[in-house]
Parts: structure tokens; sequence; C-alpha cells
């Protein structure tokens, strides 16, 4: 590059033709350097790339919490570039992965399950409305997934309806615990009752802290590795033999980082239920496994190899593009992963990268 380059960055966008006798990239490619910039076209045609598993960050909210002793005198949202304050770089690192909009939701470090009624309430509001007017600011490129106060499931429900009705909301995103309660607990009925009556995506995201688990302390950033998937399945789990998923059939489930440990061990949950002398069956009506083919599962699973055993797992048509932008976790390459997967149509491809975050979300404008 030229010494008296800017520092813009340009695209010139790529054409991938994964038929062809040489592959555009090797398998697995690198999760931290993005090969397939904006515009993505497979075989000549252009297909738009819908992100349905990205965050940000609201810096508006820190008055409310600061000096909260949940927080135990920390903030850890200083300096991390998903604040909303750098959407141009955002839009940057778009472009280098090949995202054409993002489902935008506010990272769970923003949720506060802690939060009494009135402080709920009002961080919630604030983070919602900062989340439409932050989407409708860049319409093409990003659709708002709201948040919601589970912990008071009234007003959780309140939320929802108002977030999504008033402010555009394509559903909401929410953690897989709230406070060590599940989500299939009673009392968090009336939330699923609105998600349902409301025709929304319902995003679990996992939020285990340091320290929460003995056993995950050390090195490896375990709480994050082995916590974050391992708190999903739990929750999964529970929805599926608490009889949750039964009693509100009609609730659009998404599950982040490819649905934890479950979908690659739902041969062990079946076998469990199927052997109900040894206690593996709960109030559950079906297998487990029929339960994962009406969910929905975002990509990220950090590799080609594993991609598959994804797809062949839940089928091409529960799967969605998730990146987890931006973050440490980021994986820049998902696109580059889908294309250099075998056994692929062009529809399959298509159906993966925007057919069904269309379809759930209801996205019609790009």
């Amino acid at each position: 590059m030229p010494s008296d380059a800017s520092d813009t960055i340009q695209f010139t966008g790529c054409d991938l033709h994964y038929h062809g006798e040489e592959p555009a990239f090797e398998r697995n490619p690198s999760t931290t350097a993005p090969a397939t910039p904006r515009p993505v076209s497979v075989n000549g045609k252009r297909m738009p790339v819908i992100d349905m598993h990205a965050h940000c960050q609201l810096s508006n909210v820190w008055p409310m919490v600061e000096g909260r002793e949940e927080l135990e005198g920390k903030n850890p949202f200083e300096g991390q570039l998903k604040k909303v304050e750098n959407i141009d770089v955002r839009l940057q690192q778009m472009d280098a992965m090949g995202t054409d909009l993002e489902v935008l939701s506010v990272g769970t470090e923003q949720h506060f399950p802690w939060a009494e009624y009135e402080l709920a309430r009002d961080v919630a509001l604030l983070q919602n409305e900062t989340l439409t007017a932050v989407c409708a600011e860049n319409p093409d490129r990003f659709v708002p997934l709201g948040v919601a106060s589970l912990q008071h499931p009234m007003l959780a429900a309140e939320q929802l309806d108002h977030s999504v009705k008033k402010l555009g909301h394509r559903g909401c995103m929410i953690r897989g615990n709230i406070m060590g309660q599940e989500l299939s607990d009673t009392k968090f009925h009336p939330f699923w009752a609105k998600a349902e009556e409301l025709d929304v995506v319902v995003f679990i995201h996992p939020r285990v802290y340091p320290g929460s688990n003995p056993r995950l302390k050390g090195r490896g950033f375990l709480h994050n590795m082995i916590g974050n998937p391992l708190e999903t399945t739990t929750a999964l789990a529970h929805l599926i033999y608490e009889g949750t998923l039964d009693r509100f059939p009609g609730i659009k489930l998404a599950l982040a980082h490819g649905g934890g440990f479950l979908p690659s061990y739902v041969g062990r949950f079946d076998h469990g239920h199927n052997s109900s002398d040894r206690g593996g069956r709960g109030l559950e009506e079906k297998k487990p496994s029929e339960y994962i083919k009406n969910l929905y599962f975002d990509t990220l699973v950090y590799g080609t190899e594993n991609l598959q055993h994804l797809i062949k797992e839940v089928g091409v048509s529960q799967l969605m593009i998730g990146t987890d932008h931006d973050f440490g976790m980021t994986n820049r390459n998902a696109v580059a992963h889908l294309l250099s997967a075998e056994g692929l149509t062009d529809d399959d491809i298509e159906s993966i990268l925007n057919g069904t975050a269309k379809r759930l979300f209801k996205i019609d404008h790009i």
C-alpha cells in the first residue's frame, strides 16, 4: 500500500464459484482473517448476508447502573469497539466480513437480571429506544432485537409487546437463565405466551461469569469455552424436558453458538428419552431430536467440519449465519466456512445466508 494511502478501506466484493475445480479458499479457513468481502456472490448470483448474532453496547445506560454493588465497582464496557459510538468502524468490519445486515442486539453484559422493577423498566426502555434509533440511522444495515427484563416476567411481556409494536423490534435476546432460575420455570409463562402471540424470535444467548463455576477457573477462558455452550445446552434441555416447548409450540426460538452441545449429543438425549426406566424422560411429548428440528441455530461453530456436522444434525432450513460481531470470539469467516462446506446446493447456501433470517425476522428490504 502506498505510504500516502488513507485509512479508508475499500472492498471490491467477491464471486465465489464453489463448484469449480479450484476452491475459492481452503476448508476450515481462519476465523480471524475475513476472506469474503461484501458483496458476496455465489456462481454469479448476488446473495446478501444477514448476520443474526451481532451485539452492541449502549454507553448511555451506564449512569443508571454505575455504583451498583452487583458490578463490583467495575465498568466492563470500557473501550470496546462494539459501542455504537464506533458505528463507522463497525460498518467497515461488516463489509470486510461480507455482511450486508446485522440483527443487532444489546450484549448480555448489559442485561441486568439483578435490577429491581423500576430500574429494570427504565434501563430496558432506554436500551430499546436507543437501539431503534441506532438501527434507524442505517436501516439497510441493521434491524433491532430488543431487551426484556425476565426477572420481572409480566414486565418482560409488556416490554416485548412495546418494543415489537411501537419500536419495530424483531423479537428479543435473553440470557440462558435468570439469576439461577431456568427459563422453563412456570413464572416465565407470561413471557413465552407473549412471544408466541407476537410471532417473533426469542434468541437465547448465554452469559457465564468468571468464577461462577470453580472448575472453569484458570487458564483457557473456560467459563466461555465450556461454560457458554453448556449454559445454552442446559437452558434448552430444561425447555424440552419441562414441557415448555409443548405448552408454547409456536415459539420461534433461536440458539446461540450452534445450540451449545445438544445438537452433537442429541443421540444421548434420545436414548435417555427412550429409556424412561433410567430417569431420562421428563414432560416432553417427543424425542429431543424432534424438537431441535423445529428450533433455529446460528452457524457459530468455528469451522467448516463443525458446521457440516451441525447442518447434518439440525438441517439447512434451521440455520442462519451468526458471527458474534464485534467481540473477541467473533468468527470473521462465517461465510467462508459455509461456502467451503460440501454437499450444499446454491439454494441451501442462500437459505443459510439470508433466506431463513428474512422469514424469521421479517426482513424484506434487502
